[in-house]
């Protein structure tokens, strides 16, 4: 029988805690909580648990100089509890190294939905070292790319974006969220940034808009890598 995921939630909501214990209880979840940040920063040294749960909104300092002394030396995954749910917020969290967020008030099966996800996720980017996706091949580790057999001439900000979207590929990824993740791009609705790089990427691709064959635009909100993905180790 697998071990049971270990949670740590970290949010002065005591209802909230003594809600989720029991609720991510029922899913096979290990689940303590902390009031305080100092608390919960004591209790991810002792404990090391396998995913925290991190509100905003905290007292004596707030989520995101949380998240920020957690990356200091974790690699844990992160959830961050946003109370407005602003983009503000999200992208502040994502740039800080949160992995993924929920705004506040949330159905507790949202949040198990987003667990078990960013568990499949973060076990399966361990193990993975590059692509194929029809002619295209992307090794990671050499940070190399290939269409057919041409080699691909990507900028690092090209290739994390595409790495990025095909490890979610039939899942669309929101303007703010390839922003925070991508070094080096600062999320502004009014900065065309990341609308240069993807027309880049694309014509590098041989990629056309209306009619593509890896990157779909989804006008509004973002990107979404449209072909199959095969993995390997």
């Amino acid at each position: 029988m697998p071990q049971e995921k270990s949670v740590l939630v970290i949010d002065d909501d005591k209802e909230l805690g003594e809600l989720l214990i029991e609720y991510l209880g029922q899913f096979g979840f290990a689940v303590e909580a902390a009031l305080h940040p100092d608390q919960g920063l004591a209790m991810l040294r002792a404990r090391k648990p396998d995913l925290v749960v991190l509100d905003v909104m905290l007292p004596g300092r707030n989520g995101f100089e949380v998240c920020k002394e957690i990356r200091r030396d974790s690699t844990v995954p992160i959830i961050m509890l946003t109370a407005r749910g602003e983009v503000s917020d999200r992208v502040l969290g994502l740039g800080l190294g949160a992995d993924d967020y929920l705004p506040k008030p949330f159905e507790p099966r949202e949040l198990v939905a987003r667990i078990e996800s960013l568990f499949r996720r973060t076990g399966e980017v361990k193990k993975r070292s590059s692509f194929r996706s029809g002619e295209l091949r992307v090794d990671l580790d050499r940070h190399s790319a290939h269409l057919g057999n041409e080699p691909l001439e990507l900028t690092r900000m090209e290739f994390q974006v595409l790495s990025l979207l095909a490890s979610q590929a039939g899942t669309t990824v929101d303007r703010e969220t390839l922003s925070a993740k991508v070094k080096g791009i600062d999320w502004d609705p009014l900065d065309r940034t990341l609308d240069v790089i993807m027309g880049r990427l694309r014509l590098k691709l041989g990629d056309d808009p209306r009619n593509p064959r890896f990157i779909r635009t989804v006008r509004g909100v973002g990107y979404l890598f449209v072909e199959n993905v095969v993995w390997h180790e």
